[in-house]
């Protein structure tokens, strides 16, 4: 059984696809189901991740903290238990 699948995407893109997939003599149809298959069996990784931007507290903020991971400074002390890390974050 099969099911149809109705999604939108940039008519540049789809244009550019469909001429690549007839370029490699596969119907375009075919390269979505492949794709999806290949997604399915995690044998395609969509590693989707964009770019953040923060405001200015945050991108400040952020900075202050990784300058201070750098120099070592306000970080917490290793802990061996969970006792110690109970007794650091109740004083």
């Amino acid at each position: 059984m099969t099911t149809q699948v109705i999604f939108k995407i940039d008519k540049k893109l789809k244009d550019q696809a469909m001429r690549k997939a007839k370029d490699e003599g596969i119907a375009f149809s075919s390269v979505l189901k492949l794709a999806t298959k290949a997604f399915v069996e995690n044998q395609i990784n969509i590693g989707l991740v964009g770019e953040e931007v923060f405001n200015k507290k945050t991108r400040r903020e952020l900075e202050k903290i990784s300058k201070d991971i750098k120099l070592g400074k306000n970080l917490s002390s290793k802990f061996k238990t969970v006792e110690e890390i109970k007794k650091y974050l109740l004083k």
